[in-house]
């Protein structure tokens, strides 16, 4: 088994086929969509796959050490930043295919209008040895 984390993201993923912000969408619409997502972290639960997922709220800032008996710096908050991730969830699967297909039933969670969104998920394998190469430049 692989773990993997599902990047949801409010901005900075490409656009989703059914691009109209959860802001604008009806309570309804807002309880489908959360609904959806319950209901397939529930089954992933029953099978095993599921480990933890949360959303999250737009509002952060970023924090760094300053040095011994000094306060952390923070900068921020950042909403208005180009990347901003609106939830995650981690799953542990067999292979980077089954990830990958998750994140597909994921992308269709309901949007306004009740259609599936089709938003783009970011999958990220967890770092299980150093990594190889120039991990700071990509």
């Amino acid at each position: 088994m692989a773990k993997y984390l599902l990047l949801k993201h409010y901005r900075g993923a490409p656009t989703p086929v059914n691009d109209i912000c959860m802001d604008q969408w009806t309570p309804e619409e807002i309880s489908a969509h959360v609904q959806y997502m319950r209901d397939f972290a529930d089954r992933l639960e029953k099978t095993g796959e599921f480990v933890d997922g949360q959303a999250l709220a737009p509002e952060g800032a970023w924090v760094r050490y300053d040095g011994e008996g000094r306060p952390p710096v923070t900068d921020g908050p950042f909403a208005e930043t180009k990347d901003l991730i609106a939830g995650w969830m981690v799953i542990d699967v067999d292979n980077y295919e089954r990830a990958v297909e998750l994140a597909g039933e994921l992308s269709a969670a309901p949007g306004a209008g009740g259609k599936p969104i089709h938003e783009w998920l970011e999958v990220r394998p967890f770092l299980t040895s150093a990594p190889d190469g120039d991990a700071c430049h990509g």
